[in-house]
């Protein structure tokens, strides 16, 4: 087969990548809702933690299914899918421009575009293109990603009614310079998640293949199925997550910093209450414990596994689709 044009592949990675993002944040958008809760929440989000009498404090949330239920019956399903306007408009040109770049740097790295072709690339450059694919998407869509999570961490009354009152607040509040903010951690942060995403999913798919060539005796053993791309995005989300959320909270802290937060949500964080990342790391071991670090985790993860996969098989569902069309 020939290999599609620059252009055209670059117009390929770009619209599945931004379809399948879209996808994915919008199945996902209930858990990654009470997952920015219980990150911004000061107080404990487990009811063991209240029992400590160090970090003893009235919480808004102290679990996944309080905190369910409480959302359901204080702002309906609909506030399931709070931010998720400029959570889409973060998250589709996010994964439009990260699986661009990342199919540039691999057809760099293998010296051919065609994407059966880099599946032979060294784990190394897989993890490496990934990062560096995460970083070029971030700087592309933040001011949307700070959006999207103030908006989702709040509930009712609302103190931001839509995303121009949180946009002119944070404007008014910290400047220009404030759509930026949280940006240091979230690349320190996407550096090591993107990377162990892309990598170890290009290793999973690897291993699959070579398992198909092993035991399968169709002729189609070099191609995986719809099930064995969810289980290496299952797998690639779920290892990313877990090793990164501490700075997931971290850069969820600075986003939120200094801005309006009703009373009924606990404790607003303050303005420049953090001087740096390991400033912030330490403060929040120090007031809230190993458990501050990982507020969240169990939605977090729950999210990652099948938001993982549903982005990996739609982006391989949708190029192919697209691929097909174009020839």
């Amino acid at each position: 087969m020939e290999e599609p044009s620059k252009l055209k592949r670059a117009m390929i990675d770009s619209w599945a990548g931004a379809i399948s993002g879209g996808i994915s944040r919008t199945v996902t958008s209930p858990l990654d809702v009470i997952k920015i809760r219980f990150q911004v929440q000061l107080e404990p989000t487990s009811s063991w933690a209240l029992l400590r009498k160090d970090l003893a404090a009235a919480s808004k949330y102290t679990g996944m299914f309080q905190a369910t239920k409480d959302i359901l019956r204080e702002e309906g399903v609909q506030g399931f899918w709070r931010g998720n306007v400029p959570a889409l408009l973060m998250v589709m040109p996010y994964t439009a421009i990260q699986f661009t770049v990342l199919h540039k740097l691999k057809t760099f790295a293998s010296g051919s575009s065609k994407s059966e072709n880099h599946i032979n690339l060294s784990p190394c450059l897989s993890y490496l293109s990934g990062a560096l694919a995460g970083c070029a998407a971030t700087l592309g869509s933040y001011p949307f990603d700070l959006l999207r999570t103030i908006l989702a961490s709040q509930g009712e009354p609302k103190v931001y009614p839509n995303m121009r009152s949180a946009f002119m607040d944070i404007i008014h509040t910290r400047g220009f310079q404030g759509l930026y903010s949280g940006l240091s951690p979230t690349l320190v942060e996407i550096i090591p998640y993107a990377g162990l995403q892309f990598g170890t999913y290009d290793t999973l798919k690897r291993w699959g293949m070579a398992w198909n060539h092993r035991y399968s005796n169709t002729s189609a053993e070099d191609n995986l199925s719809s099930f064995q791309l969810f289980l290496c995005g299952l797998a690639a989300g779920t290892c990313a997550k877990l090793v990164c959320h501490p700075l997931d909270v971290v850069k969820k802290r600075f986003q939120i910093e200094g801005l309006q937060r009703h009373p009924r949500y606990g404790a607003r964080v303050e303005h420049r209450a953090y001087r740096n990342m390991p400033d912030a790391m330490q403060r929040i071991f120090r007031l809230e414990g190993w458990a501050g670090l990982y507020k969240g985790i169990i939605p977090s993860t729950v999210k990652a596994a099948p938001a993982g996969a549903v982005t990996f098989v739609a982006y391989e569902l949708t190029s192919d689709w697209l691929e097909s069309t174009f020839n």
